[in-house]
């Protein structure tokens, strides 16, 4: 755990750019009042060095790196990678590759985001793909759910790597040690299921892991807490997080239409005013922003393109607490004994065969 945090953001990435970056860190110097850490702020100086000259806080935390290229969010992950040097999100993922910085935060192109990492940083030991995992608001409090969109279609061997890297994800995030996991599926019986979550929860059952594995939890038990991490391939992911996020908002309006159905009711609203801000703030998306690229050698964090100030402010908390956790130490340890648990069984199969 370093005792000197080093974090490094793009400026020039999300919708609305270097505004809601300097906000963000503004809001983070004046809530962290920690002399220990240290911000690298890579973008056009002409652009954020006015924005840092309103926000004296973030300004005393921050090093501004002058580049004047970005990678735009339309831009193809293709085309990013060719043009990316030297842009802020390179320069951003280079100081994390070249050890002078803990962790980098980017609101930018999730594509060229994830390219970009994948080419600088390299893969963890023993990690085969990069997993994009987030936190989830739950009736107990969050969880995290893995992968949201990175892997279309996931080996088992792959699912079990999420679960190592979802359990010590979730201790980095909210310090729990040993948070439950559960394996997203169609039912919670043994038989359901298709066969590679089958084979999924045959292997992180017999693997040796340590982990407290739950077994199978049905779609709804995400946000019922059934489970602290929730362990999926990026396309089921994907869609049940969109879905969910749907489904708030349709809940939102359906409220919001009938406490105006009549004077009755817009009584009743005002009444419970209070009741309403505290559903709004348990539920604000923003508090559960900040979505990292696990299974890399480095730390990088993804702040949702539409965000505002507040909204990075928690994303970089994600980093910073990530930055300050043993991570990297506690997944290598179960990655390799995941690989030689594979190993074991592919040799026994071999030696069958040859039987």
């Amino acid at each position: 755990m370093p005792k000197n945090v080093v974090i490094s953001i793009d400026a020039m990435g999300g919708d609305a750019g270097p505004s809601i970056v300097v906000d963000g860190v503004e809001m983070l110097a004046r809530t962290c009042g920690d002399e220990s850490l240290k911000i690298l702020l890579h973008g056009d100086k002409a652009v954020v060095e006015p924005l840092l000259a309103n926000s004296p806080a973030a300004a005393r935390l921050c090093e501004l790196r002058h580049t004047d290229t970005h990678v735009s969010m339309t831009d193809k992950p293709s085309h990013a990678i060719r043009k990316a040097r030297g842009s802020s999100m390179w320069n951003a993922i280079e100081a994390v590759k070249t050890g002078e910085a803990h962790a980098c935060v980017s609101a930018g192109n999730t594509g060229a985001l994830m390219v970009l990492s994948k080419v600088l940083l390299h893969m963890a030991p023993n990690a085969h793909r990069p997993v994009i995992a987030a936190s989830w608001p739950t009736v107990k409090g969050a969880a995290v759910v893995l992968d949201i969109g990175a892997n279309v279609e996931c080996p088992p061997s792959q699912l079990v790597e999420f679960a190592i890297m979802g359990e010590a994800f979730y201790t980095a995030l909210h310090g729990k040690t040993s948070p439950s996991i559960g394996l997203l599926n169609v039912g919670t019986e043994d038989l359901k299921g298709n066969a590679i979550v089958r084979e999924a929860d045959a292997l992180i059952r017999a693997a040796d892991l340590g982990l407290n594995y739950q077994g199978f939890i049905e779609g709804d038990g995400i946000s019922l807490g059934a489970a602290d991490v929730v362990v999926t391939d990026g396309f089921t992911g994907n869609v049940a997080l969109k879905t969910a996020e749907g489904t708030a908002k349709l809940a939102a309006e359906f409220l919001r239409q009938s406490l105006k159905r009549s004077p009755l009711t817009m009584l009743g609203a005002l009444l419970a005013r209070s009741a309403f801000k505290e559903l709004k703030s348990r539920m604000d998306p923003r508090k559960f922003n900040g979505g990292v690229f696990l299974g890399l050698g480095g730390v990088v964090v993804k702040s949702h393109g539409g965000t505002d100030g507040f909204g990075f402010y928690n994303a970089v908390q994600v980093a910073l607490n990530m930055a300050r956790s043993d991570y990297a130490q506690s997944i290598a340890i179960n990655l390799e004994k995941l690989a030689n648990s594979i190993a074991a069984a592919e040799a026994d199969t071999l030696e069958g065969t040859k039987a």
